[in-house]
């Protein structure tokens, strides 16, 4: 599934007339990256969820023919939902399986291979790829990759399964990629809009939440300044 339905206000003011999924790093837009990024590891059915200038989506999926993949639409125009929210909604066209989840605005060169056999060798509930690199929240992880707590470095907002603080666990930065067991579903109360990541630390200290480091590179292309960025990286 590509997260599509995001405002995009950091990348005002091409956000004011066009959905972020659709800006252009080097001529090709962020959603013809990641949906060539996925198909290049094999994945040919993805879920795009819309929402901010969805129709624009639409028509450029139609007139690419849907990149000879197989394109389910989850339609959140109505109101945006979030990651968790609009996870749930687009969970009757998920299957039950596995599924890789990933930010539109997410640009990297990780080997999804080495993901998905990561999951499927120690299954559990979710797995999270990250990695080590600045970023004002953080993931917290033990020995054994299992997830224990989360910070907000800037305000030192924090959560933590005891005994676990940023003191005894290992900090790393959440790339926008994971892959989830649909038994999630079971587990989630909330309704509406809502954050998946709070799901998953309400969820952490129950269920096996598991971090999958990686060296790749990475660039959230939520800014104007990361639009540049990444178009030295990705030609």
């Amino acid at each position: 599934m590509l997260f599509a339905a995001g405002l995009g206000t950091r990348l005002k003011p091409f956000t004011d007339n066009h959905p972020k999924a659709l800006a252009p790093i080097n001529g090709i837009t962020l959603l013809e990256r990641n949906i060539r990024y996925l198909t290049s590891f094999g994945i040919r059915e993805i879920v795009i969820n819309i929402h901010h200038f969805g129709e624009q989506i639409l028509d450029f999926l139609d007139k690419n023919r849907d990149f000879n993949c197989k394109i389910l639409i989850s339609d959140e125009q109505a109101e945006v939902l979030e990651t968790g929210g609009g996870l749930c909604k687009a969970a009757p066209l998920l299957g039950k399986e596995p599924f890789l989840v990933m930010n539109v605005d997410i640009l990297t060169d990780m080997d999804l291979n080495s993901f998905i056999h990561y999951h499927q060798e120690r299954k559990p509930l979710v797995s999270l790829a990250v990695s080590d690199r600045n970023s004002s929240r953080k993931l917290f992880f033990d020995e054994g990759n299992r997830l224990t707590g989360w910070k907000n470095l800037t305000t030192g907002e924090s959560i933590f399964v005891p005994p676990y603080s940023d003191d005894n666990s290992t900090p790393l930065a959440f790339s926008g990629i994971h892959i989830i067991d649909p038994e999630l579903f079971s587990h989630i109360r909330q309704k509406g809009k809502f954050s998946i990541m709070k799901t998953y630390l309400k969820l952490m200290d129950k269920e096996k939440i598991l971090g999958y480091k990686h060296s790749a590179y990475l660039i959230d292309v939520g800014k104007p300044e990361s639009l540049k960025e990444a178009e030295k990286y990705f030609i």
